[in-house]
């Protein structure tokens, strides 16, 4: 029955994901928490960057996104990534770039609504002992900001390895690049789907149930 699946990379092609995600999943955690910083800051010029940075890339459709990593940024700009001479490497490169942007906008929110959770008296406290707002922000509040996202946090990493298949638009070596192969050169379109399906609940549903325990385990107790 999936005979099909001779001679193709299937495993090779949702280890890619496995990176993509990965890789993207650290990039837009770090880049997420700054924005979330920068969102709650004093000062007015960092709070408006932050807001504008989140209201506009989130309203921007990943594939646009994403495609723009590689003819704006690598075509116009001349953007290698220290990849010049292998396109594999410079596309692999260019997809975690474009979506870690793209998912810190979400990250952002998440941790900004944990940021809301933290009683206000403790920053204040913090602030009155001569702490500054980096201190109380690193040491206070966003310990306890992340122990209250893990869930929102656990719902975009999910949306994140699905959202890695737009990286196929520039040619990344992923799932859904290896999928729309197999469906043009063989006749076994619901079989393909399903495998391809079976995957990613593979991939997202284990990811969903031990970070939901972690949240339940982490969560603060009010």
């Amino acid at each position: 029955m999936f005979d099909f699946l001779e001679g193709y990379d299937l495993l090779g092609a949702f280890w890619m994901t496995v990176k993509l995600t990965v890789l993207s999943g650290i990039g837009s955690l770090v880049l997420g928490t700054v924005l979330a910083g920068m969102r709650v800051s004093p000062v007015p010029l960092m709070r408006g960057f932050g807001t504008v940075y989140v209201n506009v890339v989130r309203n921007i459709p990943l594939t646009v996104i994403i495609v723009f990593s590689s003819v704006g940024l690598a075509d116009v700009f001349g953007m290698t990534l220290g990849a010049a001479d292998d396109f594999d490497a410079l596309a692999f490169r260019l997809a975690i770039l474009g979506l870690s942007a793209y998912t810190a906008a979400f990250v952002c929110e998440a941790v900004r609504s944990g940021i809301n959770t933290v009683p206000v008296g403790q920053a204040e406290a913090a602030r009155a002992i001569g702490l500054s707002f980096t201190q109380v922000l690193m040491t206070i509040v966003l310990p306890q900001a992340f122990r209250s996202v893990i869930a929102p946090l656990t719902n975009v990493l999910i949306a994140l390895t699905k959202n890695t298949t737009v990286a196929a638009a520039i040619g990344v070596a992923e799932a859904a690049l290896l999928m729309k192969e197999m469906i043009e050169n063989e006749a076994q379109l619901f079989l393909i789907t399903a495998v391809f399906a079976f995957g990613f609940v593979v991939l997202t549903l284990p990811t969903g149930l031990i970070l939901g325990w972690v949240g339940k385990r982490m969560a603060v107790k009010r």
